[in-house]
């Protein structure tokens, strides 16, 4: 067998300069792109945002215009909005050639509950987002009856009669707890709301019914919007619905007594 003979491959001196050449421009165009005036932030879209102001959520995020959008960091960005106690989940995007998109879920106060220092309010989840000492004049119900104590900024509810009231509340929409008041929960098998015009809504026990009790105080709040009538008090403690109008006769007010 004859023996065979290898030599080496000898690369063509112009396709070894094609390829030097091509990563020259590459790194060229990389260059372009990342240091390019047409590739700096001159935007920020700010969605979600409902109590933050815009230049609130920009400060959080450590974001400014001018900045090379191709060396932001997106996942940086995030964990520094994550680390604000008020946003409950945030995701950022780039979207070429100059803008910067931010998208946050806020934790947004459902009620207010008296603590040993003064108040706390309650994200739905029962996060404490805020503490002060004096009640604020802010537009969503303060639960009586109850008092909490070693709860500060940061921590979680632990008690489980405010959990449930919280789980009422939180299938309510803003706009039908910003017409609420108070909620008392001094007796969990009594509960009763007090809408802004002090209207009392009887709930009873929370732990029946939650959800269908807290659809009939949504309809009722939006209804009292345009109802003629003024009422004394509404009791959803039933299975069947009971409202009671003020300033009629008391066998007129058996008529009126009806479903909801």
């Amino acid at each position: 067998m004859d023996e065979q003979i290898y030599r080496p491959v000898q690369r063509s001196p112009r396709r070894l300069l094609k390829g030097l050449l091509f990563i020259f421009i590459t790194m060229g165009l990389v260059a372009i792109m990342v240091y390019s005036p047409l590739f700096t932030v001159q935007r920020i879209e700010i969605q979600g945002n409902v109590y933050l102001k815009p230049d609130e959520v920009e400060y959080i995020a450590r974001v400014q215009r001018g900045q090379r959008l191709f060396q932001l960091e997106t996942l940086e960005v995030q964990e520094h909005l994550l680390q604000d106690l008020r946003i409950e989940s945030a995701s950022v995007r780039r979207h070429f050639p100059d803008t910067l998109a931010i998208e946050i879920t806020e934790r947004v106060p459902v009620a207010t509950v008296a603590s040993e220092f003064g108040y706390v309010d309650f994200d739905r989840r029962g996060k404490v987002i805020a503490a002060y000492k004096n009640l604020k004049n802010v537009p969503i119900p303060l639960i009586t009856g109850i008092k909490v104590r070693d709860l500060y900024i940061g921590d979680d509810n632990t008690d489980a009669n405010i959990s449930l009231v919280l789980e009422f509340l939180q299938h309510l929409p803003q706009e039908t707890l910003n017409q609420l008041s108070e909620v008392n929960a001094s007796d969990t098998a009594a509960v009763t709301v007090y809408t802004n015009k002090a209207v009392p809504i009887r709930l009873g026990n929370l732990k029946e019914r939650l959800e269908e009790k807290a659809h009939l105080t949504q309809d009722f709040v939006k209804d009292q919007e345009t109802s003629i009538y003024v009422v004394e008090y509404v009791d959803f403690s039933f299975q069947a619905p009971f409202i009671r109008l003020k300033n009629l006769p008391k066998e007129e007010q058996q008529q009126e007594g009806k479903g909801i």
